[in-house]
């Protein structure tokens, strides 16, 4: 078995807190989540709009919706994934692994910044 230097880990695990949060939360991938949710609007009492999504019913689309919407189910295979790519095809995988492990890195710096500037 193929175990991860420690920088590697590291790679993979930045990788995989982006790539989990690019399917469950980032607005860039909602086109991928739309098939799986049901989606309404309500206004709160302060008339501010507010959207709510939940996984559709019945189905695959069902079972594929409650994945994404959970990001520890999400993360499981998303590291799952990343990790399997990584043993498999590591030419392949390796420039995706760094790519979101950078930006990963990125959004971490950017929440700690964000969170001191308040």
């Amino acid at each position: 078995m193929d175990v991860p230097s420690v920088f590697d880990f590291f790679l993979l695990s930045l990788a995989s807190f982006r790539l989990t949060r690019l399917v469950v939360f980032d607005k860039i991938t909602e086109f991928i989540r739309r098939p799986f949710f049901v989606e309404w609007t309500e206004v709160n009492e302060n008339g501010e709009v507010e959207t709510y999504i939940k996984p559709k019913e019945k189905g695959f689309q069902s079972w594929v919706g409650e994945l994404i919407s959970c990001y520890w189910c999400t993360g499981v295979w998303s590291a799952l994934g990343l990790y399997g790519g990584y043993l498999a095809y590591p030419s392949l995988f390796q420039p995706i692994i760094v790519v979101l492990a950078i930006a990963g890195l990125a959004a971490l710096i950017e929440t700690i910044v964000h969170f001191v500037q308040r």
